[in-house]
């Protein structure tokens, strides 16, 4: 049977994956070093110093990124081949002692989970990247900031609160990507209409 700590702490590392993957690695890394936490045999890896030095430094780079309007866009597209493969990967380590169903499982849960995280958290970044000031983008920033570190304390210490609060973001998703995903087509409609090429008209003989 599945231990429900096993399943919040891959729950929250692919879900953190979508958004703030260095910070998590991290954070993660870090509360295994202090022997706050004990992670997976597979994942005790995050918590040798090279890596907490790789980890801690990507996660300086992407916090100063992401309160940049429009290069946070531009980090999260290309983050987007990193954070869906590294949230399988983390979700798989958790459970590598388990039966090979449980893996194949605990992979294709932990990259749709990271991948739904990261369409949500990009799709809305760039919507909200339209209006010229950036208050609204440092408060999305620096509120994304705060849940992560709140997702990763309710994972550790209740288990059972994260998980239950996982489905419902899960069914957030659910509804919050087919209306981004309308919302950044209208977006691309009209800048396509205001910078498309206009018609030549043909010059009177």
């Amino acid at each position: 049977m599945v231990a429900l700590p096993s399943v919040a702490l891959a729950g929250v590392l692919s879900w953190a994956s979508g958004f703030r993957l260095y910070a998590a690695l991290f954070i993660a890394g870090l509360l295994q070093r202090l022997h706050f936490v004990a992670l997976p045999p597979k994942l005790e890896i995050l918590a040798h110093t090279p890596v907490l030095a790789a980890t801690g430094a990507l996660l300086v780079v992407e916090f100063l990124v992401d309160k940049v309007p429009a290069l946070d866009s531009a980090w999260d597209s290309v983050q987007t081949f990193v954070r869906v493969p590294l949230g399988a990967l983390l979700a798989w380590g958790v459970f590598a002692h388990a039966s090979p169903e449980t893996q194949a499982i605990a992979l294709l849960l932990g990259g749709a989970l990271a991948a739904g995280t990261h369409l949500a958290k990009a799709g809305t970044r760039a919507v909200v990247n339209t209006s010229p000031e950036p208050f609204s983008n440092w408060g999305l920033s620096f509120s994304e900031d705060g849940v992560l570190l709140l997702g990763l304390w309710q994972a550790f210490k209740h288990p059972v609160v994260f998980v239950v609060l996982l489905a419902l973001f899960v069914l957030l998703l659910v509804w919050l990507i087919p209306k981004l995903w309308r919302a950044l087509a209208a977006l691309k409609r009209g800048f396509q209409r205001l910078f498309g090429a206009r018609p030549v008209r043909p010059v009177d003989k």
